[in-house]
């Protein structure tokens, strides 16, 4: 487990500026915050520093906008709803950087909070630019890292101050370093892992580092029509990697040599298209045929995969099994989600946006699951065993 210098370590900082790196990436729709999950994760790290009259400044990235200032993506409805859940005003400052910025800044009382602009609206800040680093770490006299789910990032924002200013981890860094890091030593077993999304090359490393560890890997999704293509299956015209069916192979035969069970579907929940007037049927594999294409596991996978989870102390699970966002096709990852939830005696983990989004839209509630991770690719990348530059930084 990674010793980190956490917030409690602070003691007078009474006046002090303190960077706080956050992850607001949360949906909006029609300028309103959609699910604010990961804002309220933060709260916690931000009542502490304001408790000893802080001053917190915090930063965050909003989408893709590539380097680009893009209205759709300026964190105002952020601010808005981060100042209805502290219940205290919220600053959003036009920048991130520049003089107009210090200005604000520089005469703020303690206890005072910024929300600065998305630091993604410059294109230094992917590059982990030094010079855009330090014009960021010229804001603070104190870094808190408190965004897990770009902790695999090394961006000007994540890792790149923690070069210029002391660095600490916040509360929520804490909470998803301790209670993942038991998972890469000595989990309790049987442990299943369930997959699903869509690309191959954002699971293999998961998947192969999980060959020592699982019992059970179940693949669901439009992962699973690769694997399914591999094995030869005739999966219609659905969406598949054409030019990863070696690596799946591979992967297949790996676990059999490991002696890992890989399950896949054996039936699907198929139509032409997702139009709300396409036919869909529940059929065995054996009969897909034409333009069908693959939406979700069907009932007697469905069936199988709970029939193994009920079976494991130790359940990881990242990606939706089906295209959830449409009701007709979320019928597995819901029964899962349902099942999972139910299991009081089992150690369940959930990360990934899309996972977290199919259940609360399935109003499943997270506290029943033993932990419900901010990042996706952060997590993968934590259970593969890697190095990630958000958490490493703090460790030098």
């Amino acid at each position: 487990m990674p010793h980190l210098q956490t917030i409690r370590k602070l003691k007078n900082i009474k006046g002090l500026r303190v960077l706080v790196r956050v992850d607001y990436n949360v949906p909006l729709s029609n300028g309103k915050v959609m699910d604010d999950t990961r804002i309220r994760e933060t709260v916690p790290t931000l009542r502490y520093l304001l408790g000893k009259k802080a001053i917190v400044i915090l930063l965050s990235h909003l989408g893709r906008p590539d380097g680009k200032h893009k209205k759709e993506l300026r964190l105002d409805p952020i601010a808005r709803r981060l100042q209805r859940l502290l219940g205290k005003r919220v600053t959003k400052l036009d920048d991130c950087i520049g003089k107009a910025v210090e200005e604000k800044i520089k005469d703020a009382e303690p206890g005072s909070v910024f929300l600065l602009e998305n630091v993604r609206f410059h294109a230094e800040e992917e590059k982990n630019d030094a010079h855009f680093s330090k014009q960021l770490a010229r804001l603070g006299d104190l870094f808190v890292a408190e965004s897990f789910g770009t902790a695999h990032r090394a961006h000007s924002s994540t890792a790149g101050i923690a070069r210029y200013l002391p660095a600490y981890a916040g509360f929520l860094m804490e909470k998803e370093i301790n209670a993942l890091s038991p998972l890469l030593k000595n989990p309790r077993k049987p442990l299943a892992l369930i997959i699903g999304g869509a690309k191959i090359d954002t699971k293999i490393g998961l998947i192969k580092s999980f060959f020592k560890k699982a019992d059970f890997i179940l693949i669901g999704g439009a992962l699973a029509n690769t694997f399914l293509a591999a094995e030869g299956h005739n999966i219609g015209a659905s969406y598949y990697e054409k030019d990863k069916l070696d690596c799946a192979r591979d992967i297949l035969l790996e676990a059999q040599k490991k002696r890992v069970t890989i399950l896949l579907p054996t039936d699907a929940i198929l139509a032409d298209s997702i139009d709300t007037e396409s036919e869909v049927a529940n059929l065995p594999l054996e009969d897909i045929e034409g333009e069908m294409k693959i939406f979700d596991i069907g009932a007697l996978t469905l069936q199988k995969f709970i029939a193994t989870l009920l079976t494991c102390k130790t359940v990881i699970w990242n990606g939706p099994l089906g295209l959830y966002e449409h009701k007709k096709f979320s019928g597995g990852t819901r029964m899962i989600g349902s099942a999972l939830a139910r299991m009081k005696k089992t150690k369940t983990y959930l990360g990934g946006g899309d996972t977290v989004d199919a259940l609360l839209r399935s109003h499943i509630d997270l506290r029943a699951f033993t932990h419900v991770s901010t990042g996706g690719g952060a997590m993968l990348e934590f259970l593969e065993g890697k190095k990630l530059p958000g958490i490493w930084i703090l460790q030098k």
